[in-house]
């Protein structure tokens, strides 16, 4: 479902939190209009999920929508790559200096992201028995206090302690790796840090792939063709709309275009 783009209230609340480049500017409309097509959007997936019935089970699509979050984050850290380097190597070397100095919050978001996968692997890979073994515990422990109970003990302790931690750290990544995704995808990987105008051009780039995707994958609802369509089309057509105004009233309103975010 395209629900949630880019381009919401969450988004907004989120940069809110976030540190500000200085030419940044603050303009009520668009953040109305933001919120406005998120809303519409919540309530329209709401309410065609809620009007018909799912195609498959439950869990089918709550991993459906998983999957979806994967490939949104996977879609727009490639295009954020490829869109921020187009940025720079179009700019004139001062403004290129300005704006490379402007590239710590995407990079934060790309590690904080990353770390989550890393975890749950690490974690997993613990609970199975596959990076630390009572057999190596026993060898380590031996050489301190010698083969005995003490050994045994020490070994069964340390085995029991660390696998504790990693259920914990197990079940605190899967939620954090969600949310830290999610923020990822709402704030385009921060690349409003670098300019303001990227965001805008790198949202109809994840909609469209997603609504490709869900032509492939199938519907999630049993609705008829003409409201299944119209749905699936609402969310890349209302985004790819919202991004055009956007950059239009950047341009008209705060005197923000292409040319001058490039220094030209």
């Amino acid at each position: 479902m395209n629900s949630a783009a880019p381009h919401g209230a969450f988004h907004t609340h989120v940069e809110g939190l976030l540190p500000r480049p200085v030419d940044r500017v603050d303009d009520g409309a668009i953040d109305a209009m933001r919120i406005g097509r998120t809303v519409l959007g919540m309530v329209a997936a709401v309410w065609l999920v809620m009007a018909y019935p799912l195609s498959d089970g439950r869990q089918e699509f709550v991993l459906g929508k998983v999957v979806e979050l994967g490939i949104a984050c996977a879609v727009l850290l490639l295009g954020s790559v490829i869109g921020i380097a187009a940025f720079l190597a179009a700019s004139t070397r001062d403004r290129r200096r300005e704006l490379a100095g402007r590239l710590t919050g995407p990079v934060v978001s790309v590690l904080a992201l990353a770390l989550g996968p890393t975890v749950i692997w690490g974690t997993a890979k613990t609970l199975k028995g596959e990076l630390v073994e009572g057999a190596d515990l026993m060898d380590f422990f031996s050489g301190i206090v010698g083969r005995g109970v003490l050994c045994s003990l020490l070994s069964f302790l340390v085995l029991a302690i660390g696998w504790l931690l990693a259920l914990i750290l197990l079940l605190a990544a899967i939620p954090y790796t969600l949310v830290v995704a999610y923020i990822c995808v709402v704030s385009c990987f921060r690349a409003s840090d670098v300019h303001q105008l990227l965001p805008a051009l790198l949202s109809p780039l994840l909609v469209w792939s997603l609504f490709a995707f869900q032509l492939f994958d199938g519907p999630d609802v049993a609705a008829p063709p003409l409201v299944l369509y119209t749905f699936l089309l609402g969310g890349p057509l209302s985004v790819t709309a919202l991004s055009v105004w956007e950059v239009r009233r950047l341009r008209a309103r705060h005197g923000i275009t292409l040319r001058t975010a490039l220094g030209r």
